[in-house]
């Protein structure tokens, strides 16, 4: 019978020592936009543009050494396969613009980080310009586009304050 101590500590080194390198490449990959200045973990750091309209806390916030920060937002979730969704990079490029109006300059890209990679997402004129366009139209009155649907408003949280609702079949 083979003895069951020595496999076990064998086996638990090897989870320890994987553990430790992963631990290792991750710490390497963060510094790279800088140190850490705030985290999303309860009281996280909020930012805010009364000019825009605009509240939001990134998962993380790195100073690089140029001293500007870098918004950073996790994903569960691996790379979908086309790129990151657009409203992915909705998310980050208004927690761009959040900074550049909480910090006075705007930060050179945010960070969508997926469960299996990560992608730099640019901060220019462009997406500036359709964040924007995006804010316009969801704050802009509901022009009744949408098609009521039975099954859809059933489970929706809006449902009960909705202007175009479907409750039993019926609109309104």
């Amino acid at each position: 019978m083979i003895p069951l101590l020595p496999i076990v500590l064998v086996v638990a080194g090897v989870a320890g020592a994987w553990v430790s390198a992963r631990d290792l490449v991750v710490g390497r990959r963060e510094r790279r936009y800088g140190s850490l200045e705030a985290i999303d973990a309860g009281a996280a750091a909020r930012l805010s543009s009364p000019r825009y309209r605009l509240v939001g806390r990134p998962d993380a916030l790195r100073r690089s050494s140029d001293g500007t920060l870098v918004p950073i937002e996790r994903k569960s979730r691996p790379t979908p396969p086309g790129g990151p969704y657009r409203s992915h990079r909705v998310q980050v490029w208004a927690y761009c613009l959040l900074v550049e109006e909480t910090e006075g300059r705007p930060p050179p890209f945010g960070v969508l980080r997926y469960r299996d990679a990560e992608v730099r997402v640019a901060w220019n004129s462009g997406a500036r310009d359709e964040l924007l366009a995006v804010r316009r139209a969801v704050a802009a009155p509901y022009d009744g586009r949408a098609t009521p649907s039975p099954a859809r408003c059933r489970g929706c949280r809006w449902a009960t304050r909705c202007d175009v609702r479907a409750v039993d079949g019926r609109a309104g």
